[in-house]
């Protein structure tokens, strides 16, 4: 256990760390912070905490940095993230709320998230396991094609134009709209083929051959993209980062995506940060940075994923401030798309 007084020390130390990214000595410690003690019990409480694992000198006359232990304990004793500012509210709102579609909404996010972090922004498209559909339309083209548009209760929305078998006139797009849109609305993606496997044979002969074409297609787009998807922006960051490891080794494991779903992980609570710092990574490659991740959904429901990923040496207090608010306004757009 860590008493206050070494806790305020710890902080202390990692606050000038990350600012200053030199090690830190008891008189700077003194001088810089109000601690209420003299330099010599800052000491005492320095060696202390070296001991304990919290704290190492990496040169012999150096002052201390922090172990990956004490980011660690810093993290988990943190009384509050920073919150944004009123402007970084408002420009969020504005630029998040510009997103037209999911994939523009995917793209303005991680942008911003790395721009405010000056970190690597990562985001996981909403899973279509997860997904319902929230609309189906169907908009004639000409007199045998059509726009097939499937809308999901993420924002995914899907378009194929259909060459159909049979001219089809307003009537009938609208009597298959309307079929289309009974039997699939709020229906969850995987379980789409099971719901539509009888509906050709409950429609009349005149309408069957065009109500399988439009039913092939919208079974060929979601096996066509059930795949897990990420993105991500700001590598640029890393040049100027310092890590244990090398820089080739983070910028291999940001390539592969499987390495990026497991750093995501998931947790059924929209509400809670998830906070991994160096070794606690389960890939080797990032094991000198940190990863601050949050759930994002419509309503209580978590969809995906979002985090940031930089160097131990990392700000995150602002950090998991940023996460936690994208994280909420991309939830709210989702919601009321």
């Amino acid at each position: 256990m860590v008493d206050d007084r070494k806790l305020a020390v710890l902080r202390a130390i990692v606050e000038d760390y990350v600012s200053t990214n030199e090690p830190v000595g008891s008189k700077a410690l003194a001088d810089r912070h109000n601690l209420g003690v003299s330099p010599a019990t800052i000491r005492n409480d320095m060696a202390a905490l070296e001991e304990q694992g919290y704290i190492h000198q990496p040169h012999t006359s150096a002052g201390r940095v922090p172990t990956d232990k004490g980011y660690r304990l810093f993290v988990d004793r943190l009384s509050q993230v920073k919150p944004l500012t009123g402007a970084e509210r408002r420009a969020i709102e504005t630029f998040l709320a510009g997103a037209i579609d999911l994939d523009e909404i995917v793209t303005r996010t991680v942008r911003l998230l790395a721009q405010l972090t000056r970190q690597v922004a990562v985001v996981q498209y909403p899973s279509l396991t997860r997904s319902t559909v929230r609309h189906v339309e169907i908009v004639p083209l000409a007199d045998r094609r059509v726009m097939l548009v499937l809308i999901t209760n993420t924002g995914r929305v899907e378009q194929r134009v259909v060459d159909l078998p049979d001219a089809i006139g307003d009537d009938r797009v609208a009597h298959l709209r309307a079929v289309l849109n009974a039997s699939l609305d709020g229906c969850g993606l995987s379980n789409v083929p099971d719901r539509v496997a009888d509906l050709p044979e409950r429609l009349s002969a005149e309408d069957r051959p065009v109500a399988v074409t439009l039913l092939s297609v919208i079974l060929e787009t979601l096996v066509e993209r059930h795949e897990e998807k990420i993105v991500f922006a700001g590598a640029a960051n890393l040049a100027a980062a310092d890590f244990s490891v090398g820089l080739r080794d983070v910028l291999e494991a940001l390539e592969e995506q499987v390495v990026l779903m497991r750093l995501l992980g998931e947790t059924g609570d929209l509400s809670e940060l998830t906070v991994r710092i160096g070794s606690e990574n389960p890939y080797t490659g990032l094991r000198g940075t940190s990863f601050v991740a949050a759930g994002y959904g419509a309503g209580d429901k978590e969809l995906a994923r979002l985090g940031v990923l930089g160097p131990t040496r990392m700000d995150y207090p602002v950090t998991m401030g940023a996460v936690r608010a994208v994280a909420r306004y991309v939830g709210q757009i989702l919601a009321g798309s």
